[in-house]
């Protein structure tokens, strides 16, 4: 019989996801059948399951870890925010409806079901489950049929291990705090606690280790320092990203805009890891650099509130000084359709019906329809025929005369992508080619810049095996495993 265990946090991005990534490598490693699952989410770096769903990029990474292909029970409630509109309710993979928050808290009730269906369903899969909360488990606001943490928790009778970051300061309050707010009931499930991201010296947190034990009744289950190979992997949110440059002092220099709605940003990864590419994200009130050849406008859950965000901004002035000095601009999904010269949403599914202007960068318009394309995609480019990957995940249909200039070429036979006359303009609805090493070499040739030897899948496998390492040095992995039940 399989058992399970989960992880809560104190609070947002305190690194629950890695806990249980490293982890979920570590006891694969020891020959466990592992799954990972999260009830719910809320991100919109999400990925595309081999028969059509989407989840949480986070879990998917998980799956990895556990050398396992993801599947929607793994993520059974994803939730996608959406600007204005509030937030996308996906259910086992398929959009729903929307919601405002207020308005969700009536729907949790309803979606307890699935989630315990999709739970056993991996439990059944497995040795052991590895099940990650969302947000704090202090969120006694919420707690109402609440299925994230204390609620899910309480209803399949899982033991907790609560995971506090010591990065931000005060993990002790942070821990301590949890304890003095919960219901007893919800507290009696804990059974130990983590410190996580400790830089310095260990032995000068002995005393705070002691302490939060001794407040608590906790068992303390480790002291986790930094592990600094994480910004290797994709992050779960846009809270994790940082703005500025990254990545190589290379000669060729590359800005992507920080959207207030960004999705699949994970995108951008492969480029940041060049060491010949200087990759600079760009935070509202700061200009798009003058250095920068290319300019990439990334995926966005909110295309129309993200292109006004980006006016606002004042990076379309930007953008134009940039196309006029000769530089180039290249558009994923959101950002694809941004460089159009319209963009409709007749059915009002991003906010009130209506029309906007795009950049006009790419004589093309789009049109937002309901039917959501989710799919995993294989092809060839047109221009060298060099295969790649990836998947597809957008609502818009996009037409017009550059789009008789595709860039992408299907296994079904479908195009994908448009590029303006002169081609110096280009974008496409492909998420995450560029993690393939033959694709990216390609581009960065082509914009000027010399290819690396970077493997980069081989790096995020790496990178995941480091992190299990790294786990089963500092976390008492076979403490944590006789918690389990």
């Amino acid at each position: 019989m399989s058992v399970a265990l989960m992880f809560q946090g104190t609070g947002s991005d305190v690194g629950k996801s890695l806990v249980v990534a490293g982890l979920a490598r570590a006891l694969t490693r020891r020959g466990l059948r592992v799954a990972p699952f999260k009830p719910q989410n809320m991100s919109n770096n999400a990925a595309v399951t081999a028969d059509g769903a989407e989840i949480g990029r986070a879990q998917a990474l998980q799956a990895r870890a556990a050398r396992l292909a993801p599947t929607a029970d793994m993520n059974p409630v994803l939730l996608k925010p959406q600007g204005a509109a509030g937030a996308q309710v996906v259910l086992r993979g398929k959009i729903i409806g929307s919601a405002r928050a207020r308005d969700y808290q009536q729907w949790k009730a309803g979606l307890m079901s699935a989630v315990l269906e999709s739970y056993e369903r991996l439990r059944a899969s497995c040795d052991i489950v590895l099940v990650e909360g969302a947000g704090s488990a202090a969120e006694i606001n919420l707690r109402a049929n609440d299925i994230a943490n204390m609620g899910f928790a309480r209803r399949v009778d899982v033991p907790v291990v609560l995971v506090g970051d010591i990065d931000r300061g005060g993990v002790i309050a942070q821990l301590v705090g949890c304890k003095a707010v919960l219901d007893p009931e919800d507290e009696a499930l804990i059974r130990g606690f983590i410190v996580n991201k400790f830089r310095g010296d260990p032995s000068l947190f002995d005393e705070g280790m002691r302490f939060i034990a001794e407040r608590t009744g906790w068992r303390p289950l480790g002291l986790a320092p930094f592990f600094a190979d994480a910004a290797r992997l994709p992050a779960e949110d846009a809270f994790g990203l940082r703005a500025g440059a990254s990545g190589g002092e290379g000669g060729l220099t590359i800005a992507a805009p920080l959207l207030p709605n960004i999705a699949n940003f994970d995108d951008l990864d492969p480029l940041r890891a060049e060491p010949g590419v200087r990759f600079i994200l760009v935070r509202p009130g700061e200009p798009l650099p003058a250095e920068a050849r290319l300019v990439i406008l990334p995926g966005s859950k909110a295309t129309i509130a993200d292109l006004s965000a980006f006016r606002e901004a004042g990076w379309h002035i930007d953008l134009a000084a940039h196309i006029r000095r000769g530089g180039r601009v290249f558009g994923i999904c959101g950002g694809y359709q941004m460089m159009g010269r319209r963009i409709a949403d007749p059915q009002g599914l991003e906010g009130p019906p209506g029309a906007v202007e795009g950049l006009g960068l790419l004589d093309m318009e789009t049109v937002f329809e309901t039917e959501k394309v989710l799919k995993q995609v294989r092809g060839a480019t047109i221009a060298d025929n060099i295969p790649f990957y990836g998947y597809e995940m957008h609502a818009g249909r996009t037409e017009g005369p550059d789009c008789a200039r595709p860039l992408l070429r299907f296994e079904d036979g479908r195009r994908d992508g448009a590029a303006s006359v002169d081609g110096r303009c280009a974008g496409v609805y492909v998420h995450g080619f560029f993690a393939d090493d033959a694709l990216r070499a390609a581009f960065l040739r082509d914009h000027g810049a010399r290819a690396s030897d970077l493997s980069y899948e081989q790096s995020i496998e790496a990178t995941l095996d480091g992190l299990a390492e790294h786990f089963e040095r500092h976390l008492d992995v076979d403490a944590l495993l006789e918690l389990a039940r």
